[in-house]
């Protein structure tokens, strides 16, 4: 009888349970010297993402374990193979002395079939031995649309600009996007559209035809929600955060770059002008550009996008609580 109790003491333990929010699941993992508490959406989506909340809890009596230094990183399995993997960061909301809360967001690419996935979290706490365990996930697909646009004589140039301005354009925004900076944690709130209006005119992930002006061609695909509005409308931020680029680029005209958390950054383009600058802090509902068409645009409109690690994510997924903001999930 000892021994099985001795045993159990150094197991691991799982215990899964259903949350009455949609496609959510809290989870408790347990090890000889801590608890892990989970709350995560566990429904991969193609073109969404995937969060996990997580809080690491130690008894009082475990004083080596005090500082609750951990490090942490969620991986998305396709098969035998990790297709996405990101570090846990912390939210700098313990609740108690002796426990820590962290979070990851991991994206999903919109071509993602039906397949075998499962989710592993690896951690090592104050620079421990290395464990991991795993959350069970489950599929739903999700269908994009299709569509042809017939660009005119300046569209057709400025997708085909080969120019070394627009080269180091790419290069200066892919470099923001890449970039995760782990103290950057301002909002862990759902977001907002940035304008009310409900006319979306191209949604996110439409697999676009363009057809140039010149009989040539050459496929996309689109990254944001576009809203139909009149040149001028006002466009606010989504959420709180900080301004990371705000300028003029050759295919998305004046645009406007948010950084919300680590590695997760809002996207505004095509507009007429620009209300913020580079290294503004905004809050949710500030006014950051006025709508336009300028750069690659066929009418007025506000193009809204959202990228997390670099990748683009389906705008309305972060209208939810994403983050699992007060949930008591222990």
């Amino acid at each position: 009888m000892k021994r099985f109790i001795k045993f159990l003491s150094i197991a691991l333990f799982m215990l899964i349970s259903y949350s009455a929010f949609a496609d959510t699941a809290t989870a408790k993992h347990q090890e000889e010297d801590c608890n892990i508490y989970v709350i995560y959406n566990d429904t991969i989506v193609p073109g969404e993402a995937l969060f996990v909340r997580m809080t690491i809890q130690v008894p009082k009596s475990h004083k080596k374990n005090k500082n609750l230094d951990t490090t942490a990183t969620l991986h998305l399995y396709q098969k035998q193979k990790v297709i996405q993997h990101a570090a846990f960061y912390a939210t700098g909301k313990s609740k108690k002395a002796n426990s820590k809360e962290y979070l990851c967001g991991i994206p999903l690419s919109t071509w993602l079939t039906d397949n075998e996935y499962s989710l592993k979290v690896s951690f090592s706490i104050n620079e421990g031995e290395k464990k991991e365990f795993t959350l069970p996930v489950k599929f739903k697909m999700y269908e994009y649309n299709k569509e042809t646009i017939h660009l005119d004589e300046k569209n057709t140039s400025t997708i085909t600009d080969n120019s070394p301005e627009r080269a180091a354009q790419i290069k200066k925004l892919n470099a923001i996007l890449y970039a995760v900076n782990s103290e950057n944690v301002f909002s862990l709130k759902p977001m907002s559209k940035p304008n009310p209006s409900t006319r979306i005119t191209s949604y996110f992930g439409d697999r676009r035809i363009y057809a140039y002006s010149n009989g040539k061609s050459s496929t996309s695909e689109h990254y944001g929600n576009d809203y139909g509005v009149p040149t001028g409308s006002e466009v606010r931020a989504c959420a709180d955060g900080k301004v990371v680029l705000s300028e003029w680029r050759n295919t998305t005209g004046y645009t406007v770059v948010i950084e919300h958390l680590p590695g997760l950054y809002s996207l505004y383009y095509h507009n007429s002008e620009l209300k913020v600058k580079e290294g503004d802090t905004v809050k949710a509902g500030d006014l950051v550009a006025k709508s336009g068409a300028t750069g690659l645009a066929t009418g007025p409109h506000i193009h809204w996008e959202m990228r997390l690690n670099a990748a683009a994510v389906r705008p309305d997924f972060f209208l939810q609580n994403f983050t699992f903001e007060g949930i008591n999930y222990q």
